[in-house]
């Protein structure tokens, strides 16, 4: 080995998150090296041979993990829902709220009536606790203006934010979140809408990176998801599908045939849909934080997931009405808890098979040569503990694309 790199990272214990090797891909007394803001070489210090670096960091022996990857979020929003929340606690249900006016219409009100720097600033600031447990890249959805101005809006802030922090930040366009109050009791004449206007103007002004939708009893039907799939492929953009939160609508069997990058929520998923997921090689994302917030009792099915072996990711969903979370390591813990994760499925699934889930496989997710020298290192004596702790953060250095942005 006879390199030169921009830095190297040494005597350091890595959790590459590799699907092959030892648990967690680990190399221990390993050691990574950066250039051009990615990974050159990651490996066991002993391979170090001949190699010289501008900058040498010593890691004390401390784990190196992947940045983490929040897959699945709607974190650009104005006002909140905390009434709501007392709503639920006096028994309402999240469906009998959004059938009143509440629910995503509330949060479309008050983010029709924010301007661009409100957006800006109130996501920042949730974003911010994210990056201080380690996430390098988020996914933003749109969804709560349900018009053109405002679904744009929303995606340029989006866009704005991966600018202006050290994040790395992927669009997905979201107008099929529920029926715009101008459109109700017409839900067909507003997926038209959303076809023919706004997601042509969203793909030209190149705001989105993805098209999801949500599928579902309170939401849109298969018909209309699969109208407003056909014009996101049209338009060459892949697909996501909020699916079988609720009910099982067989959601996650249409998005699968869609080719979707992922298929999220799924606690209604059936073994059709299971085996669906499967044979398209589609991400299940779980989201263990709305899953508590909403009481809900119907546990997705890991252990048929697992046999199917369909990749598995965790997200947040941070969202004012059903997941107002900013914390991915507890969703690490509830996704242990709740739904019966082991710590290595689930610190995969904010790594490896979230990176997936946001077509970015190749780019993100592990620590391996030619992969962005996104990385974090944490003060722990073991990987489990990312999962094991609540309300702690054992974090020590944040690194993306080569350069320490947070300690």
């Amino acid at each position: 080995m006879d390199l030169s790199w921009d830095s190297l990272w040494t005597n350091a214990r890595l959790a590459t998150m590799t699907a092959h090797g030892a648990a967690y891909g680990a190399i221990e007394q390993g050691a990574i090296a950066v250039k051009d803001g990615r990974i050159a070489w990651a490996g066991p210090m002993a391979e170090l041979q001949g190699v010289s670096a501008d900058e040498v960091h010593d890691a004390g022996g401390r784990w190196i993990t992947p940045g983490l990857i929040d897959c699945h979020s709607h974190i650009v929003y104005g006002g909140d829902r905390a009434a709501e929340f007392e709503l639920r606690l006096q028994g309402a249900s999240y469906a009998e709220i959004a059938r009143a006016g509440g629910g995503i219409v509330a949060t479309v009100a008050a983010t029709r009536a924010a301007d661009e720097d409100a957006l800006y600033a109130s996501a920042a600031q949730r974003i911010a606790a994210l990056m201080a447990e380690g996430v390098t890249t988020l996914e933003i959805k749109s969804g709560y203006g349900l018009d053109l101005d405002t679904e744009a809006r929303m995606l340029r802030v989006a866009r704005r934010l991966g600018g202006a922090l050290p994040i790395t930040v992927r669009t997905s366009f979201l107008g099929a979140h529920a029926v715009a109050p101008e459109y109700q009791e017409r839900s067909a004449d507003y997926i038209d809408f959303v076809c023919h206007e706004v997601l042509p103007a969203i793909h030209g002004e190149g705001l989105a990176d993805a098209v999801d939708c949500f599928c579902e009893t309170i939401g849109f039907s298969l018909e209309e998801t699969e109208r407003l799939f056909d014009a996101a492929r049209a338009l060459g953009l892949p697909v996501k599908l909020h699916a079988e939160q609720l009910s099982d609508q067989g959601g996650a069997a249409l998005a699968a045939r869609h080719g979707a990058l992922s298929a999220d929520h799924l606690e209604y998923l059936s073994d059709a849909g299971v085996a669906a997921l499967a044979e398209a090689g589609t991400v299940a994302v779980l989201l263990p934080g709305a899953f508590y917030y909403l009481g809900e009792t119907k546990l997705p099915p890991l252990d048929a997931l697992r046999a199917a072996r369909v990749p598995l990711a965790i997200a947040t969903d941070c969202n004012p009405g059903s997941s107002p979370v900013t914390s991915i390591l507890l969703m690490l813990n509830m996704a242990c808890t709740l739904f019966g994760m082991t710590p290595e499925e689930a610190l995969c699934g904010v790594t490896r098979n979230a990176a997936r889930a946001l077509g970015l496989a190749e780019s993100h997710g592990t620590l391996e040569a030619g992969k962005h020298a996104d990385f974090v290192l944490w003060d722990i004596e073991r990987p489990a503990e990312l999962s094991y702790r609540i309300g702690a953060n054992p974090i020590h250095m944040v690194i993306q694309r080569g350069c320490i942005v947070g300690q």
